[in-house]
């Protein structure tokens, strides 16, 4: 099982930061800072790590807000220990982005140029949010001038910041109910020069289609006029989660919105008794039944059996096939069934489907086995 990223998240973060902040401002009671925040804190997950490191700062620096943000900003030059070779490196910085989030809302300016600076050492997308819900007009105002910003993190920002959606973040609820302001962002960075970047437009307008599919769809209908290789690779990504909801609108868009002239023949699944923490292989033949060529999405849907006895499906990716007239294809898949952080295996029956353009083809069942 993966390590639990708090475990990433230790001991030595708030020692780090107070190493930082006493080399900028010698008063800072760096011992009793640490010794505060380690109350408690090996029960506490990552985010609420996070948070209580900025409470504790609130008590330890200045009560003046923006001079508190100035010894804070101050400090993010000082010699780091941690490493970012792991990906966690960068989160030393979380607990200033939600020191700027609770205690900055009545220091617009002052928090929006530490929020500009912060997002280009780790990311200020959480933090936004709130100035988002609390001063939306001008923080839209802000984010249209920086998708034209030199720095990609910065530009990032803009798109990861406002998407309805985004993980381990509450919703945007004013966003998910008219997202209109955040398209008009995303207009602005459709064809960033930036994979980063467009790598988040893509998500953020995948969030959208969650909410409103018809605005998702027709979004993609009209980057696609004139669309370079890789504003078509946004309308892809940007697709995938309604592709996996066998959304027809979205399949068309895509080129897969016919009904496919198939038959899925010759299943075989093995074991059919897999154990927890083995594997279970599929094998399958499409045959193509129409006398011309067709292209087809093929995806697969496995319906995963839960704690609770009841099954919810889960879709892998599999791939685009160009079957010429009255072709047969074999394919093959095998599913892991290791225990994941994300995915808990369970004694029971499971299904798997076959999904060619959206439409289930059954393939058959398996029954996990404890031991």
């Amino acid at each position: 099982m993966a390590e639990p990223l708090k475990n990433s998240f230790g001991a030595d973060v708030p020692r780090t930061i107070a190493r930082m902040i006493a080399a900028v401002s010698p008063r800072f009671d760096e011992k009793a800072f640490v010794r505060s925040v380690l109350d408690g804190y090996d029960e506490l997950e990552l985010m609420p790590r996070a948070w209580k490191i900025a409470h504790v700062l609130r008590r330890h620096l200045p009560d003046d807000y923006e001079r508190a943000l100035e010894m804070l900003l101050a400090s993010l030059d000082q010699q780091s220990k941690r490493r970012a070779a792991s990906g966690m490196g960068a989160f030393l910085f979380l607990p200033h982005v939600f020191f700027v989030a609770e205690y900055g809302l009545d220091h617009f300016e002052a928090s929006m140029r530490a929020q500009y600076v912060l997002t280009q050492r780790f990311t200020a997308e959480f933090s936004i949010r709130r100035y988002l819900e609390r001063h939306q007009a001008a923080t839209l105002a802000r984010l249209a001038e920086w998708t034209a910003d030199p720095s990609e993190d910065v530009r990032r920002l803009v798109s990861e910041g406002t998407r309805p959606r985004l993980p381990w973040a509450p919703r945007l609820r004013a966003f998910q109910a008219d997202p209109r302001p955040v398209l008009a962002l995303l207009e602005r960075l459709k064809d960033d020069p930036s994979l980063y970047v467009r790598r988040s437009v893509a998500n953020n307008l995948n969030d959208i289609g969650k909410d409103h599919p018809e605005v998702l769809v027709e979004t993609a209908r009209r980057w696609l006029e004139n669309a370079t290789a890789e504003r078509r690779w946004i309308i892809r990504h940007a697709l995938r989660s309604a592709v996996k909801r066998g959304e027809a609108g979205a399949l068309h868009v895509l080129g897969f919105g016919h009904t496919p002239l198939v038959a899925v023949e010759t299943i075989r699944i093995a074991p059919s008794r897999p154990r927890i923490g083995s594997s279970v292989g599929v094998t399958w033949e499409v045959a193509n039944q129409a006398s011309g060529g067709q292209r087809v999405l093929l995806d697969l849907r496995v319906h995963y059996l839960k704690a609770n006895g009841k099954h919810s499906p889960k879709v892998f990716k599999f791939k685009t096939v160009e079957l010429a007239a009255r072709e047969t294809l074999r394919f093959s898949k095998s599913l892991a069934l290791t225990q994941l952080t994300t995915r808990t295996h369970y004694p029971g029956l499971h299904r798997i489907e076959l999904l060619v353009n959206g439409h289930a083809y059954p393939l058959g069942v398996f029954h996990i086995t404890a031991g």
